[in-house]
This record gives structure tokens, sequence and C-alpha cells, in this order.
């Protein structure tokens, strides 16, 4: 899928470079900027988790409003976005964080993620349990003027909390 939408972009692309026009300008402007975003957002992400280093949450990649969409209500700041956060460095010292692809179009990013680690730590309150996890899932990503405005991860929860015990 990612193959195509590339190549269809190429296409245009080479079809802009043939006959300008302010369509095709628009369309290689946004084309570049959602490759800025794409790069920023995929090495912000590795950052944090190989820094453990939330505070690279900040204003500089992040809209000063961004939310954190969970099924127990949003999370909305920046400050409470990267406290959610957090929450998977604190509940697993060895987390490890893959990002297996992520690809957009306009303001929209999808990151395909993996995430590995051992419980050893308090994780939104629940205590260690010592199991290891092993999920993978999707993030859906709106962008805001080239920053993360807003997430909402996709994953099998239940495959997670059995992965820790709790079921």
């Amino acid at each position: 899928m990612k193959q195509s939408i590339l190549l269809i972009l190429s296409l245009v692309i080479v079809s802009c470079a043939q006959q300008p026009s302010q369509e095709c300008q628009a369309l290689e402007t946004a084309n570049a900027n959602l490759e800025k975003s794409l790069e920023m957002y995929v090495s912000v992400w590795e950052d944090v988790f190989e820094k453990r280093d939330v505070s690279l949450i900040n204003t500089v990649r992040f809209d000063s409003q961004a939310i954190v969409v969970t099924a127990q209500g949003n999370v909305q700041g920046i400050d409470a976005f990267r406290v959610y956060f957090n929450n998977y460095l604190t509940g697993f010292s060895d987390a490890q964080f893959e990002i297996i692809d992520a690809f957009g179009q306009g303001d929209k990013i999808v990151k395909h993620w993996r995430f590995k680690g051992t419980h050893d730590g308090e994780l939104f309150g629940i205590p260690a349990t010592n199991n290891k996890v092993d999920i993978s899932g999707i993030t859906l990503v709106a962008m805001k003027n080239g920053k993360v405005l807003q997430e909402q991860d996709f994953f099998d929860n239940y495959s997670f909390l059995s992965q820790l015990g709790l079921l």
C-alpha cells in the first residue's frame, strides 16, 4: 500500500515537473511538509524511548494543547501528554519501542509500532508484575503546523493485560 501511494505521488510529481502549475506547486509543498513531519515525528518518538526522556515531548514538536485520545477519556495539554507517556518509561525500565512503519497524507500520520519490555515499575497505578510484554499496534496522528496535535493508539489491550498477568 505504501509503495502504491509513493508511486502515485512520484507520477504526479514527475507530471508536475513537466507542466508546473499552482496545483502542482501546492502538492509539492504539501509533500515536502509531510516528509518533514514524518521525519520529526519518527525521530522524536525514537528519542523519547531511546534516551528515556519525556522532556522531548515539548512545544517545539507538540502543540501546547496536544491530546492523547484514550478509552478512559482524553488527556489534554503538553504536561499531561508528557505524564501519560512517562508511565511507559517508569513501568518498563527496559522498554523497547520500534516504529515499524510511518506514513501519511496531508496533516495525518499513521504509525505502526512494536513495544516490548518487563513490567518492573508502576504503570498507570498498576504495581509491577515483572512479566514481559510484547505488543504491536497502530497510532493515528493529527498534525498541526508541523507539530503533533493528537494521537490515538490502537492495540490488543486484552493481550497486553494478559501478558501483564492481570487477566
